[in-house]
């Protein structure tokens, strides 16, 4: 199996900020397009994927930049921070695309990343949450179901779906062509509008079990340490870069807002309790990163050592990424009761609130993985473990 030792800290980080940066004046030009569209534009997304934002979450042995945690932190949360739809829409497909390339077998793997360094690979989009049927049959499943969300699914060439196993209950997770699946255009949001996260079913289609794999394996059939997070851990990682973006990038419309203000009859960005209450966001957004870099930092000691998460760490990841989610949210609460109409009117401040309501509602931020959060720190469930999205006894 490609599988290296140790976790990969990529040379390429540095300049992949300075290519996303780059295109930060594109991607705002770009927004309110990509919103009447349903999804990001042509140019960005190519821009996107030629600046290797996917590629920096795949595996190393397969030609991609494999990032670590931290990095990949900030590539999502440089990318929200010009547009939230397009960090959210690369984070998806950086999440399926990079997990998918880890854990199918080899034969799979090469047939979908033949050539990943020269830009000629699978790109996933799906559900991974609400499995379909699988039922077994000579060399894999017959797959039926309807899933929803699929982020991304306008640039994807491949879907990434969970499936029950009929008879065994075990939950896989498959990748097969787009073209298998019927796409529902259904997605009519208030919020991140430009990640086209449509619905879509099949029924009755063959998948090879080659093209799937235990949806709760942390062994991965190709490249690094990073992989042996799991998916939902993966997950975690992307979604607690795009609050953080977003959070950044809301205070610094509100910081340009204030400086517009400031000086006009009754500007209510000149009182005291406006620069309190901005204060508060900063220091705010401020911690919830410092302890989110913190938990991280921790956790790639562990995947450096070859060393397994312990259910502290598999926790606290959870935490810090439900802590940034609804600290970004309040932030943008304050962001609203301070920008006066710029917060009503089309521009990135009414985009990015709009982006950042729809945002929170993602099940890994939800008030159950906070209370089971709160479970296991508070000794209520001692011997308890996650799996997959749960807490067990």
């Amino acid at each position: 199996m490609a599988v290296s030792v140790g976790l990969h800290v990529s040379p390429e980080f540095p300049a992949m900020l300075e290519r996303i940066d780059a295109l930060g004046g594109a991607l705002d030009e770009n927004a309110d397009a990509a919103e009447e569209l349903g999804r990001l534009t042509e140019d960005t997304a190519r821009a996107l994927l030629e600046a290797g934002v996917v590629r920096a979450a795949l595996p190393q042995s397969l030609g991609g930049y494999e990032f670590s945690p931290r990095q990949l932190i900030e590539t999502v949360e440089r990318v929200s921070h010009h547009d939230a739809s397009a960090g959210w829409t690369m984070m998806a497909l950086q999440l399926m695309t990079g997990t998918t390339a880890a854990y199918l077998d080899a034969a799979a793997a090469a047939d979908l990343f033949p050539d990943v360094a020269g830009g000629d690979h699978a790109l996933l989009s799906g559900h991974g949450t609400r499995p379909g049927r699988a039922v077994p049959v000579d060399g894999g499943f017959l797959v039926s179901g309807s899933w929803q969300f699929a982020s991304g699914m306008a640039h994807a060439t491949h879907i990434h779906s969970a499936i029950q196993v009929e008879g065994t209950g075990e939950l896989r997770v498959l990748a097969m062509p787009k073209s298998q699946v019927e796409l529902v255009d259904n997605w009519d949001v208030l919020g991140l509008r430009a990640t086209h996260s449509i619905d879509y079913h099949c029924a009755d289609v063959l998948v090879p079990a080659a093209y799937t794999y235990l949806a709760t394996t942390t062994d991965p059939a190709n490249g690094g340490a990073i992989y042996h997070l799991g998916l939902v851990n993966m997950s975690a990682i992307g979604h607690t870069g795009w609050a953080l973006g977003v959070g950044r990038r809301l205070l610094d419309e509100m910081k340009r807002v204030a400086a517009a203000k400031s000086g006009t009859r009754n500007a209510a960005v000149d009182t005291a309790q406006f620069h309190a209450e901005f204060a508060t966001a900063e220091a705010g957004l401020r911690s919830a990163r410092a302890w989110a870099m913190e938990v991280w930092r921790e956790i790639e000691g562990t995947l450096d050592a070859g060393e397994s998460l312990s259910t502290e760490q598999d926790t606290l990841l959870r935490l810090v990424l439900n802590h940034a989610t609804w600290t970004v949210q309040d932030v943008g609460r304050t962001v609203h009761r301070w920008a006066g109409t710029a917060a009503i009117r089309r521009g990135p401040i009414d985009r990015f609130l709009r982006d950042l309501g729809t945002g929170t509602q993602h099940i890994t931020s939800s008030p159950t993985v906070l209370q089971n959060c709160g479970k296991w720190l508070s000794g209520a469930q001692p011997q308890a473990h996650w799996e997959f999205l749960d807490l067990t006894p």
